[in-house]
């Protein structure tokens, strides 16, 4: 095989992983489930690098456009930004309230609520016709606002729970998200004129599935013990919360464009760009900074899996009624 073709064949089988994320990454779910070794080499610093490969990739496809959409709109990413750390938030913390959440789960959905929005967002966005700069943008500006954010807001909401490590938190975050993230964008500026370049970036989207199911293989791994002894009722109630915390966001995603008198386009991306959230993120922190309460991970994993399957869902909701319409 040439090298020509070998590319090729590396191309669709990225563009078909992008495409089947949810599938792939439940697959893995499963798998690792029944062979629990499979993926036990991703703990801490091995997460931490497949997280910032993660982010590196976002880099490798954002431009100087994408960043100057930030300061072209600021009303609308103000608007977006207020939503996504406002609404997650909050919801998570009612949901622990309502739900009345053991510590260490409690830890895992409130963390997920204070991360910044998910990188697949773009790509939800992009399928339902929504609006394609304004969601970047908020990617972007969300992304940039996480180091301090999500400290702040964990502190805010879990401090009861257990002693946040604020510094260590934003430093951690910085180095997994912001610094791979400037280098992507780093190597774009520089090399985005050279033919092979827009090669590399259409491997990006399946190297970024792939990081992703390493991430929940290795949660799944980490909590299998505990999902044996607690059983099926554990993994539930778990998607429960993590089920009315994402379709929260979604809604009130949507309520809050619609308040601020978005057209229908702004209204899908931000309802999208609040729901999701960057999982995998909240992954890698929960195994970093809670160590000492494994399951804590538990609705970080399962996020991960369900944020795409339901954007997914979303996203051709949103097809279906404008057709409809």
């Amino acid at each position: 095989m040439s090298v020509r073709s070998f590319i090729s064949v590396c191309a669709a089988a990225s563009s078909w992983l992008a495409r089947h994320a949810s599938l792939f990454i439940i697959a893995i779910a499963v798998l690792t489930f029944f062979l629990p070794a499979t993926f036990q080499w991703v703990r801490g610093t091995t997460q931490t690098v497949i997280l910032g490969l993660i982010m590196l990739t976002m880099g490798l496809t954002l431009t100087t456009d994408d960043f100057r959409i930030v300061a072209r709109r600021p009303l609308d990413i103000f608007i977006g930004a207020c939503a996504q750390f406002l609404i997650m938030p909050g919801v998570a913390w009612l949901l622990v309230k309502v739900f009345h959440l053991e510590p260490a789960l409690a830890l895992g959905i409130l963390l997920v609520g204070c991360c910044p929005g998910g990188v697949s967002s773009n790509i939800m966005s992009f399928l339902c016709h929504g609006d394609v700069a304004f969601s970047v943008g908020m990617t972007c500006a969300s992304t940039l606002l996480a180091p301090v954010m999500t400290p702040l807001l964990l502190e805010i909401t879990a401090g009861e729970i257990i002693e946040i490590d604020a510094v260590g938190m934003f430093l951690n975050i910085l180095i997994v998200t912001i610094l791979p993230v400037s280098v992507g964008c780093l190597l774009n500026y520089r090399y985005s004129r050279r033919p092979s370049f827009p090669v590399l970036q259409s491997l990006m989207p399946g190297g970024s599935v792939i990081c992703l199911a390493c991430i929940v293989g290795g949660v799944i791994s980490t909590v299998h013990d505990d999902l044996l002894a607690r059983g099926f009722l554990l993994f539930i109630g778990t998607f429960a919360v993590v089920l009315c915390h994402n379709s929260l966001g979604y809604l009130l995603g949507w309520t809050a464009g619609r308040t601020a008198g978005f057209g229908t386009a702004k209204k899908r991306t931000l309802s999208i760009e609040v729901g999701m959230q960057n999982a995998g993120l909240a992954t890698v922190l929960a195994g970093t900074f809670f160590a000492a309460q494994p399951l804590a991970v538990l609705p970080c994993a399962i996020s991960c899996a369900w944020h795409s399957i339901s954007g997914t869902l979303l996203a051709g909701l949103f097809l279906h009624t404008e057709r409809h319409s």
